[in-house]
């Protein structure tokens, strides 16, 4: 559960931020859109420049508290919507947008929040819910059978004991109702093999996804963004784990591609692209920044530059990750399952 955070002396830190804002230029102004204001990092560099504007969203409602102090002080050059990446086509007034950020981490902030239950190192209720949710992580625990946690640890935290931690949850719900220490607790006893990670951090990852719908959101929101974006425009992702940099990687390769046949025949290059890469491989925190901020290790920036009006066809991505996307349709079982449970 990596993070654009700090030690307890500060509460914020955006990742690569000198990075960002090499590659989306605020120095020549425009209009940006930050998919992921939390608590401004990213957007305060940006309106440092003139001539610039910032429309930002966070689907965290306490976000609006930091957007506020924004609005005072920038006035019509900031707007603040509690959205989500999948509503980013609904924000008015857009216009020319200039750069789309995407920052996939979580402040510090909110992982010291005990009310959102992020942290394993809190006790009480499991929860999850980042703002806009249904259910919560302990509504998936209480309720999923033992297969149904195992596609989810396996596949959206990549848990080699998910099939052993799963049963090991069934079958201690039917004594007790299971809290964030008691999770924890099933984890550690279940994997006891030394890491060097938390053991629980997999887990909770992929809790954490579901409850949030962090695939489907990430693949709206890119497949949104090429709409929005105008010509010589930037969009860029700071991914801080696997899956979700998997799913960055894809679209901006797909949708800028180089096709390459054998090392015997010349390089084709795909006529109707309409983005180029900015960066072929992903650029990385130095050692200066994650010696400042250890949880930035794991951070991947990746950024696509557009080059011509044609529209993009985005289907592909879905197509491609929709083993991940049947994953995410457990939450309709979830929510059947909270709905009955009302009724009788």
């Amino acid at each position: 559960m990596s993070a654009t955070i700090l030690p307890e002396k500060s509460l914020h830190y955006p990742v690569l931020l000198k990075e960002v804002l090499s590659i989306i230029s605020p120095q020549n102004g425009g209009t940006f859109i930050d998919c992921t204001f939390g608590q401004g990092g990213y957007t305060k560099k940006i309106l440092e420049y003139p001539n610039t504007k910032v429309i930002a969203l966070d689907r965290d409602l306490k976000s609006k508290n930091f957007a506020k102090k924004f609005k005072n002080k920038f006035k019509d050059r900031f707007e603040f919507f509690n959205k989500k990446f999948s509503e980013i086509d609904t924000l008015p007034n857009k216009g020319k947008i200039s750069g789309i950020i995407f920052d996939l981490g979580f402040s510090y902030d909110q992982i010291k929040d005990s009310s959102k239950g992020l942290s394993f190192n809190f006790k009480g209720k499991l929860d999850m819910k980042m703002g806009h949710n249904k259910f919560s992580a302990h509504d998936i625990i209480k309720n999923l059978p033992v297969n149904d946690l195992y596609k989810i640890f396996k596949y959206f935290g990549e848990e080699k004991n998910s099939k052993l931690i799963s049963r090991n949850i069934v079958r201690q719900r039917k004594y007790k109702e299971i809290l964030t220490e008691d999770l924890v607790n099933i984890i550690n006893s279940t994997k006891k093999n030394f890491t060097r990670k938390n053991k629980s951090t997999k887990v909770f990852q992929a809790l954490r996804i579901l409850v949030n719908n962090e695939i489907s959101e990430l693949m709206l929101g890119l497949s949104k963004s090429c709409n929005l974006i105008a010509e010589n425009g930037i969009i860029a992702t700071v991914t801080f784990h696997s899956i979700e940099d998997r799913i960055c990687k894809f679209f901006f390769n797909n949708i800028s591609k180089i096709e390459k046949g054998s090392r015997y025949l010349p390089i084709y290059i795909k006529e109707d692209i309409s983005f180029n890469l900015i960066n072929k491989k992903p650029i990385t925190p130095s050692l200066i920044e994650i010696e400042e901020n250890p949880p930035s290790r794991s951070a991947k920036l990746r950024a696509v530059k557009r080059i011509s009006n044609k529209g993009v066809k985005t289907n592909f991505i879905f197509e491609k990750f929709n083993y991940l996307l049947e994953i995410e349709k457990l939450t309709s079982k979830i929510w059947k399952i909270i709905l009955l449970s009302f009724l009788y």
